[in-house]
C-alpha cells in the first residue's frame, strides 16, 4: 500500500551539491523513522542517515558534516541534502520509511536514484 518515490539524482561535479527527495504515498498507520541508504559500485549497502518522527537525526561517519537529512511530515517526504560531494559518494541512493503496525515495524523502500559525482 505504501510507495516511496525518489527524485533528485543526477550528475554533479566534485564539490557540488544534490538534494534528493523521497515522497511516501499510501496509508501509513503510524509514521516512524525515515532515512537513506546507498550502494556504491563494488561496495556493500551502507546506511547514510536517518531521522525520527520527532526530527532527531544521525549519520554515517563518511557523510557526517556534509549531508543533512530532513523531513516534512505534512508532505510525507524525507530529503537528503548532499554537499561537498566527492567521487566516493557516487552510488544508488535508497530511501526508506518505517511504519508501526500492530506493534511491529514494517520498512518500505524506494526504488533508488543514482547520484554520479564526476568531472
Amino acid at each position: 500500500q505504501v510507495q516511496l518515490v525518489e527524485s533528485g539524482g543526477g550528475l554533479v561535479q566534485p564539490g557540488g551539491s544534490l538534494r534528493l527527495s523521497c515522497v511516501a504515498s499510501g496509508s501509513i498507520f503510524s509514521s516512524n523513522d525515515m532515512g537513506w541508504y546507498r550502494q556504491a559500485p563494488g561496495k556493500e549497502r551502507e546506511p547514510v542517515g536517518r531521522i525520527t518522527s520527532g526530527g532527531r537525526t544521525n549519520y554515517a561517519d563518511s557523510v557526517k558534516g556534509r549531508f543533512t537529512v530532513s523531513r516534512d511530515n505534512a508532505k510525507n517526504t524525507v530529503y537528503l541534502q548532499m554537499n561537498s560531494l566527492t567521487p566516493e559518494d557516487t552510488a544508488v541512493y535508497y530511501c526508506y520509511a518505517d511504519d508501526l503496525i500492530y506493534g511491529a515495524i514494517r520498512r518500505y523502500w524506494g526504488k533508488g536514484t543514482l547520484a554520479t559525482v564526476s568531472s
